[in-house]
């Protein structure tokens, strides 16, 4: 059994030039990492404030 995280880039991502991030579930936490730099720096976010975050992100706000 693998422990590499499974990474998810976005379908929009191919709209703007591979601009994205990439998201992966990790235990009880988020990974986000740049799609255009994979072996680059990550950034771990809780569960609970990724879903706080959703929301807000999908308003446009």
């Amino acid at each position: 059994m693998s422990t590499r995280p499974a990474w998810i880039k976005s379908s929009y991502s191919d709209l703007e030039g591979d601009t994205c991030v990439e998201v992966a579930i990790h235990r009880c936490a988020i990974r986000v990492r740049d799609s255009k730099d994979a072996t680059g720096p990550q950034l771990t976010i809780s569960s609970r404030a990724w879903a706080a975050f959703i929301p807000f992100a999908a308003s446009g706000a």
